[in-house]
């Protein structure tokens, strides 16, 4: 067997809107999400961590917020992607672990939906998908309710012929 880790992290300030969402969920709230493409905080930093445990760069260059294809863009397109990635080469995901920062909304009401539907997309059994959340303790930009951030790591193997 072979393993590699990956690490991801993502951040985005919220805007006027009525929803955001986190792990291919829509979840109502009181603002939006400021972004390029749906501003899914723990699917982009789901995938930086899938990229980097491939080495093949970041969500920014596979997905630039400077062309217009991925404008408002679910990011389970690019997930997807990076399932796509991952099986070409013959890897697969052995575990993810993805923690959100947020004062707001409350994460324990949807973990197991955004559980499922990352599972579903990584074609992944849901016990080997995390997702936990954690406040800042009011503090920074988090804290301040400016925003939201998602924390990723992923262990991925591929056995050796």
């Amino acid at each position: 067997m072979s393993h590699r880790i990956g690490h991801g992290y993502d951040v985005h300030a919220f805007c006027d809107g009525d929803h955001v969402t986190l792990g291919g969920v829509r979840i109502a709230h009181e603002r939006g999400i400021d972004a390029h493409s749906d501003g899914d905080v723990v699917l982009h930093a789901l995938c930086d961590a899938l990229l980097g445990a491939l080495a093949l760069g970041d969500i920014g260059q596979h997905f630039p917020p400077t062309d217009a294809r991925w404008k408002d863009c679910d990011s389970r397109v690019f997930l997807r992607h990076c399932a796509a990635l991952l099986a070409e080469r013959g890897w697969h995901v052995s575990n993810a672990d993805i923690t959100v920062l947020a004062e707001a909304p409350k994460i324990g009401p949807h973990r197991e939906a955004m559980r499922a539907a990352i599972a579903q997309e990584l074609g992944s059994e849901i016990e080997r998908i995390s997702v936990k959340a954690t406040t800042t303790e009011k503090l920074g930009f988090v804290g301040r309710g400016e925003g939201l951030a998602a924390e990723a790591v992923v262990l991925i193997d591929r056995i050796l012929r």
